[in-house]
């Protein structure tokens, strides 16, 4: 049976070019950065030079990149370390209500070290109204952290209005940009970006990798203490090997193929919509070009991956960090939707390796599905 992934929110296939590059770095250039003989030294320069090249991509300077282990870290990094540098003076952190669940947590558990969070409401399609910020910011304020484009349902914040806002108030404005960064233009000083969270293993690179941008001169409190890597922010001996393949997995993506996944997108909503009762979640203009979210009123969205599954198509009921939870999505929640609408939905992401072959193919096999679901749903 043929595989048809299209998760590729969850994680992406890494590329044949990138672990082409990452190879050498396994049992030829596998010093210690750190190191000062010439092994180390040829580490070294993978590593500064990824540094580099990640750095110009989203208009940086490279000694404002900090490598992570990921998206996860970059988060944590960013909040709790900005917190803790504040802190008693300032306190106060502004975060969304659709805000990957690594945001949600770091703050939830920053509640308990005397943090102050505010949680501002998105619209029925996830936009944060930059509005609600400006009036959000006291004299307490850290920091505002806003995700760019949305993990579970795709929508594609404004972050120059709200970054704007942030530098006229004097507060630091931080975005998570795994699901956006290549798709999607990040221009730290047009979008007046003081922190942007990236990863490798969305973009057809290898996990485990990741960075946080942070702008020079900001004092961070770092959550990691040992040998002073990473400019003593960040200590452990760096991954070149994941490192040199994130670098190489930035040009991967071309300006074509996100606008070839745009039409495979808008074929695919098309498609979907044709069926009855169905509810596409958040934007249909600006959302990211590999996401689709949809909701089957009535019928179970993890039935339906599972009857998909049978066929060799892979999807997902949502973020694949919180696959493990059986309740409701709290982004779906937070744009409107009941607690059955939320739980009938799909999640169906798209790469640049997708065909136009298997979107049709999806959509055969998902009419099915759901005729015959909703036949049997006791639900109606």
């Amino acid at each position: 049976m043929k595989q048809i992934y299209l998760d590729n929110a969850a994680t992406t296939k890494v590329d044949e070019e990138v672990l082409k590059t990452m190879l050498p770095y396994f049992n030829e250039r596998y010093g210690n950065a750190s190191s000062q003989h010439l092994v180390g030294q040829e580490a070294k320069h993978g590593l500064e030079d990824s540094r580099r090249k990640i750095a110009k991509a989203i208009g940086a300077k490279q000694h404002e990149i900090i490598f992570t282990s990921g998206g996860t870290e970059s988060n944590n990094f960013a909040i709790k370390g900005l917190f803790f540098a504040n802190f008693p003076e300032k306190n106060h952190i502004i975060i969304s209500k659709i805000e990957h669940d690594c945001v949600l947590n770091a703050c939830k558990w920053l509640e308990t070290q005397e943090a102050e969070i505010t949680y501002l409401n998105v619209d029925e399609e996830g936009f944060v109204n930059p509005k609600d910020v400006e009036k959000a910011i006291t004299d307490k304020t850290i920091l505002v952290s806003i995700i760019h484009g949305n993990n579970e349902i795709g929508t594609i914040q404004d972050l120059e209005a709200i970054g704007k806002i942030c530098k006229q108030r004097g507060v630091l404005f931080h975005t998570d940009a795994c699901q956006s960064f290549t798709k999607v233009l990040i221009d730290v000083k047009k979008q007046n970006l003081d922190l942007v969270t990236l990863n490798a293993h969305k973009i057809h690179g290898p996990k485990g990798v990741g960075a946080l941008y942070k702008r020079e001169g900001i004092k961070i409190t770092p959550l990691a203490h040992g040998g002073g890597h990473e400019k003593n922010l960040r200590s452990g001996t760096e991954n070149i090997l994941g490192i040199v393949g994130f670098a190489k997995a930035i040009g991967i993506t071309k300006e074509k193929d996100v606008e070839k996944m745009i039409q495979l997108r808008n074929r695919l909503i098309e498609g979907i919509l044709k069926i009855p009762n169905v509810k596409l979640n958040g934007s249909k203009e600006k959302r990211l070009c590999s996401n689709v979210n949809v909701s089957f009123n009535n019928i179970e969205g993890e039935a339906i991956g599972g009857y998909l599954e049978n066929y060799g198509i892979c999807t997902s009921t949502g973020s694949a960090c919180s696959s493990h939870s059986l309740e409701s999505s709290h982004v779906l929640k937070a744009i409107g939707l009941s607690p059955i609408q939320a739980n009938s939905s799909l999640r169906i992401s798209l790469s640049k390796y997708t065909t136009q072959e298997e979107i049709d193919y999806f959509l055969e096999k998902l009419l099915k599905i759901v005729e015959k679901l909703r036949r049997i749903s006791p639900i109606k």
